[in-house]
């Protein structure tokens, strides 16, 4: 224990001036930045962008476009802002910078892009970095964010058709849509657990008319017969398990 209480003031020391070293680096760098016109802050956040310290980019490109908002770099600024906070995995600066540039540019040629990152935005925030690296399973956690990035992807499809982002839209809705019908798949397994057979039914129902293409589509037939049989509906089973039988032959529920 001495040795901790000797240790501790060492420590509570190295973190004063480890704060108070960042601290006054910070106040040196607003003193610079403060004597920059706008070309040569522009170019001092694109040098950052090209050796990707996207954080360092964003500082210098949050403080451009504070500054100059309405100047000759002022749409590019904004638009390089976007990419960097994306980058930096800053979502919600991201999300309010893409939100202010087409609120006031409307008609730029570059709105295209501004939906297409608003997509990847939302999208990346339904992701979890931690729940991927560990290979843990949770399609049962709230899909708004996904919800909101095919809606992005849609706005971008319908209003600009021939942009060059697109095609990646494209692919990235039908990913999500897997992800969409995943998510329908772990609550009606949830209801089924639950003895809910009505919802679980529901569920599955849902799944074949809004999700046809996607991956899911055994699983909720499955349930489907599974539940209409709990219920005694027999009409119903039979032609779920018709349905199974003609698409998915392998399937174990078929007898």
């Amino acid at each position: 224990m001495k040795s901790i209480r000797l240790l501790a003031p060492v420590l509570l020391g190295a973190m004063v001036s480890v704060a108070g070293c960042s601290s006054s680096s910070d106040e040196e760098e607003k003193a610079v930045m403060a004597n920059m016109g706008a070309q040569q802050l522009y170019n001092r956040a694109k040098e950052s962008m090209e050796v990707g310290n996207f954080s360092a980019a964003a500082q210098t490109l949050g403080a451009l476009d504070s500054r100059y908002p309405f100047g000759p770099l002022s749409h590019q600024v904004q638009l390089d802002l976007i990419y960097s906070y994306y980058k930096s995995g800053k979502s919600d600066e991201t999300l309010a910078t893409i939100d202010r540039f087409i609120r006031l540019n409307p008609n730029h040629s570059d709105v295209d892009y501004a939906y297409y990152m608003r997509g990847l935005t939302n999208m990346e925030s339904d992701s979890n970095l931690f729940q991927d690296l560990m290979n843990i399973d949770r399609t049962d956690r709230d899909p708004s964010k996904s919800r909101q990035a095919f809606e992005d992807f849609r706005r971008l499809m319908q209003q600009y058709p021939d942009s060059k982002y697109a095609a990646d839209a494209r692919k990235r809705m039908l990913h999500i849509k897997d992800r969409l019908a995943r998510y329908e798949i772990a609550i009606a397994r949830f209801y089924m657990r639950r003895h809910a057979y009505v919802a679980a039914a529901n569920r599955g129902r849902y799944v074949i008319e809004h999700f046809p293409e996607s991956t899911q589509i055994q699983q909720a037939l499955e349930i489907m017969v599974s539940s209409y049989e709990q219920l005694g509906l027999d009409d119903l089973r039979g032609n779920a398990m018709k349905t199974l039988k003609l698409n998915f032959p392998e399937s174990d529920f078929i007898s």
